[in-house]
């Protein structure tokens, strides 16, 4: 529709669009963001909407996407949005397709999908679970981010921007599968920055600390864990998705032109050191 041809105009113009945008702007560019219809997703989409990208936001359910979907239009925000599960293959290869069929190619990809179905010990997993955990916890937090960037690579110059978490640096008790799937986004982002450098692609990454999300109510929502973990940070409160949806835009745009490879931690000042 005109929606799209506005946007091929600017992406093959984009003098056009910096005659009335700022440097800082992502007029014409076009976002995916993966498990984008709450939480940090949603604030990711709503920060990269709110600098002018139009928004692919997606979810394993349709009542979610339709929901945030809503929301985004009702903030004047350019958005298109489908049910995808990143776990699964041809539903990467349809999120993929319909951005390029309806939206004429990819410029941002901000990986946020994440699982965490254990929440316990490591050492009291049995080794069926340990097998499951694994496979089922890296399937989804670290390879299908890895794959995600896989196919969209051929189609962008831009940015890919995965979301780790505080935990990568310092796991957290009870949640060790989960911490340890965080940290591999780490060395994936170190891994991939060079080799896709020559494509002008930057690859970044954010480790966010707590979060105000429903993801992290576990954690957020038990005020001894709180009091124990407010400890650690400089800013004593948890942290609001959009602190992490900034700086996620920031990374995607012009201002951040010289990075690559780099891990940002939003955590309250908390120490982070592997």
């Amino acid at each position: 529709g005109v929606r799209c041809l506005v946007f091929r105009c600017l992406r093959t113009n984009p003098v056009a669009g910096q005659r009335t945008m700022s440097q800082s702007s992502l007029a014409g560019k076009v976002a995916i963001v993966t498990a984008s219809t709450d939480g940090i997703g949603l604030a990711a989409a709503q920060a990269l909407g709110k600098r002018g990208a139009h928004v692919v936001v997606s979810s394993r359910r349709q009542a979610n996407v339709d929901k945030a979907v809503a929301l985004l239009k009702s903030q004047s925000i350019q958005v298109t949005g489908t049910t995808c599960n990143v776990g699964k293959e041809e539903d990467r290869e349809k999120l993929v397709q319909m951005t390029l069929d309806q939206c004429g190619g990819i410029d941002i990809l901000v990986s946020n999908a994440a699982v965490n179905p254990f929440f316990g010990n490591i050492m009291d997993s049995t080794e069926d679970m340990s097998l499951w955990l694994q496979l089922f916890i890296l399937s989804i937090n670290v390879k299908s981010s890895f794959l995600m960037t896989k196919l969209v690579v051929p189609h962008m110059g831009g940015n890919v921007v995965f979301v780790s978490s505080v935990a990568a640096y310092q796991p957290m008790q009870a949640l060790g599968p989960y911490s340890v799937s965080k940290t591999a986004l780490l060395g994936l982002t170190r891994a991939l920055a060079p080799e896709l450098a020559d494509s002008n692609i930057r690859v970044n990454c954010v480790a966010p600390g707590v979060i105000k999300t429903r993801f992290s109510s576990a954690l957020w929502s038990n005020e001894d864990i709180m009091d124990e973990f407010k400890k650690q940070l400089s800013i004593k409160r948890i942290g609001e998705p959009e602190e992490i949806g900034g700086v996620i835009a920031f990374l995607c745009s012009e201002e951040a032109s010289y990075i690559t490879g780099e891990t940002i931690t939003v955590t309250g000042g908390m120490a982070c050191r592997l």
